[in-house]
């Protein structure tokens, strides 16, 4: 899970064009930020139906993380009650790779492109996947990632990520670490570092990059220290 360089593309959405109802993918413990990408492995039917009516028609997904703790992409309609509830914000991604496999599995990734606030909850699809009214006005900004300015403190992230990739047994490619610029470095680390679903949701809804960078710190800090959640997430 990487960040796209040099900003903005050709097939990007423009505000205007972003829609007012989407799928949503409810995956418990798995960030999606804008400028990120996300690999996802596809089997079940109903979304393997959500990424071929995506494919022809704007490309985006919402990716949510599930309200109850455990929940994992929807599964499980109480009778009477709905779908399970979601969190209120996610990411909208654009699928940007897409592959089959032999075995009847869809190999995507999404970017990242931006954070949403989850509306009305529409009827199930007839495939079974779930869509919601999306509201995006709040993170217009997210759409101007690479021009936004971040501060980050670089000495304590690389002491921070050092005791936590010690603590936890990880290894990295510490020239990519370094070489990373700083909006890439916290995105990349806040996507595939091992925390809990409530700490990748509070990543995700960071005012923005140095916020979302101070908080990363934080984490990884607490995390060295055995103070982490230590829940990992799974797709």
């Amino acid at each position: 899970m990487t960040e796209r360089r040099g900003g903005r593309t050709p097939f990007d959405p423009a505000f205007e064009q972003l829609p007012e109802a989407m799928p949503i993918f409810p995956l418990s413990g798995t960030l999606l930020l804008p400028g990120g990408r996300l690999p996802l492995n596809i089997f079940e039917p109903r979304y393997l139906a959500m990424i071929f009516d995506s494919l022809a028609g704007h490309r985006l997904i919402g990716m949510v993380q599930p309200a109850i703790p455990g929940g994992f992409a929807g599964d499980g309609l109480p009778a009477g009650d709905g779908p399970p509830p979601v969190m209120p914000v996610g990411c909208a991604g654009r699928i940007v790779q897409f592959a089959e496999t032999e075995d009847g599995r869809l190999l995507i990734t999404l970017a990242g492109v931006i954070r949403f606030q989850v509306g009305q909850e529409l009827p199930l699809h007839h495939s079974g996947y779930r869509r919601v009214m999306t509201h995006f006005e709040h993170y217009r900004g997210d759409l101007d990632h690479a021009d936004e300015l971040i501060q980050l403190d670089r000495p304590r992230m690389m002491a921070a990520l050092q005791a936590y990739f010690r603590g936890h047994k990880l290894t990295t490619d510490w020239k990519a670490v370094q070489d990373a610029a700083d909006r890439n470095l916290v995105t990349s680390l806040s996507m595939v570092l091992p925390f809990g679903p409530a700490e990748k949701q509070a990543l995700l809804e960071a005012t923005d990059s140095t916020a979302r960078a101070r908080l990363l710190i934080a984490l990884m800090e607490m995390g060295s220290r055995g103070e982490e959640s230590g829940n990992t997430s799974r797709h």
